[in-house]
């Protein structure tokens, strides 16, 4: 209670300086990226600095995983009590108390079974007692009495997040003791099921049929959470958020209409959460990567995808900053070197064109720091200079704007957010 009291207390003296993260009507819009918030990098190593980025990016919500295997390297005496010493909470003190001071939602993860628990295997494998977890899950809810998103493990049908990744292994042994004890510490507390990859592989079940056997199980939770990684075609070139796909196997942004039939199909019409979407950059990554600029479309074009789809409540951008080996994940904001990119400024201020007719062209964006309605300019590029498509207009409640403009093929636009000084990056219309 006197650590709750500490935390309340600093919040109340920063809310002055710290912005809240302005949400969607119906969905919320956040990063994922557990290295680079807790530790940080040479240029930006303290804390305070990462946090006011997230301000500046306006952020509504961060995922986090909470590592149950660090947090607890060896047995509780009385694992439900989150003060019992074999508890070690100090990794994720820090960054979960900071995110509550600035006002940034959080969805914490349960992932990585102790040794202790699992016959001294790796992380992803299953505990061997359906308890050892509920407890773990009633221990963390009463340390972070503040967070009432929560989701149990992280891509359970493949085998890299799962051993064994069996549906039923999953609902008997994490799922559903972990729904229960959240439910019973706090009844404001949702839990979602499932973080599934998005296809079938050698190692891994695709998510419909992973969804089917959680159903034959008797899955209990609150929404249902998803990894639409893009699909990619031949020549490298992957789907783009705003395409709508045929059902198969992939569930996928392309796809979502798919991932929420077969949502409905086997749990009822509950809703979704996209815990990881991103796309990676070439360069680094030659093989499976796009261009910056690029990147920076498709962030703004599943943002649009997000928006106007129903019962689909968060959308996570995998990474914030690159990571240093070739060939991992490089679909930050920043390169590993810091530099940069412009899908930085595209999370700020996406900006979607909808579709043309003959010279009209509607546009849809959102101003995303700070919360309420926000004033922008839209700009225009004649090809030399950018001037004002009419006077300063203000957002809606929730810093969404549509706009219908007169614009040919591949005249440029751009959003300037006032408030920031900033602008999103150039859109050509198509």
């Amino acid at each position: 209670m006197l650590r709750l009291t500490l935390v309340a207390m600093l919040a109340v003296g920063l809310s002055v300086g710290a912005s809240t993260a302005s949400a969607s009507w119906k969905a919320q819009y956040g990063v994922q990226d557990d290295a680079w918030l807790e530790v940080g990098t040479t240029k930006m190593s303290s804390l305070q600095e990462r946090l006011s980025m997230l301000d500046q990016l306006g952020v509504d919500v961060v995922r986090y995983t909470l590592r149950w295997d660090h947090v607890a390297p060896s047995r509780p005496a009385d694992p439900a009590n989150p003060a019992d010493p074999a508890y070690d909470w100090s990794s994720a003190d820090a960054l979960l108390d900071g995110l509550y001071v600035h006002g940034i939602d959080v969805v914490l993860t349960i992932w990585g079974t102790p040794p202790w628990a699992n016959g001294w295997q790796k992380p992803n494998w299953a505990p061997k007692s359906s308890s050892a977890v509920a407890l773990f899950a009633t221990a963390a809810a009463e340390r972070y009495p503040w967070i009432h998103k929560w989701e149990i493990w992280n891509e359970p049908n493949q085998l890299g997040g799962l051993q064994p990744n069996s549906p039923q292994v999953y609902v008997e042994r994490l799922l559903n003791p972990a729904v229960a004890a959240l439910h019973a510490v706090d009844r404001k507390n949702v839990v979602a099921g499932g973080a599934t990859s998005p296809r079938a592989t050698q190692t891994a079940l695709s998510a419909v049929a992973f969804m089917r056997g959680m159903r034959r199980a008797g899955a209990k939770f609150d929404v249902y959470s998803h990894h639409p990684y893009p699909r990619w075609f031949g020549r490298g070139r992957p789907e783009t958020p705003l395409q709508t796909l045929p059902c198969t196997r992939w569930l996928t942004m392309a796809s979502l209409q798919c991932l929420l039939k077969n949502v409905t199909q086997n749990f009822g019409p509950k809703h979704v959460w996209l815990t990881e979407y991103a796309y990676k950059t070439n360069p680094p990554d030659r093989h499976r990567g796009v261009t910056p600029t690029l990147q920076a479309r498709y962030l703004a074009e599943a943002a649009r995808r997000v928006y106007q789809a129903p019962r689909v409540d968060l959308l996570i951008n995998f990474l914030i900053r690159d990571e240093p080996v070739v060939g991992r994940w490089a679909s930050g904001f920043f390169t590993a070197q810091e530099l940069v990119k412009p899908s930085f400024f595209s999370f700020m201020l996406p900006l979607v064109e909808l579709g043309r007719r003959g010279v009209r062209t509607t546009l849809w964006g959102q101003v995303r720091p700070r919360s309420g309605p926000q004033p922008y300019l839209l700009q225009r590029s004649n090809g030399v200079r950018w001037s004002s498509v009419g006077p300063v207009s203000i957002t809606g409640g929730r810093g969404f704007f549509t706009r219908t403009v007169y614009a040919r093929k591949g005249l440029k636009f751009r959003v300037w957010s006032l408030l920031d000084g900033t602008y999103s990056p150039p859109l050509a219309v198509r």
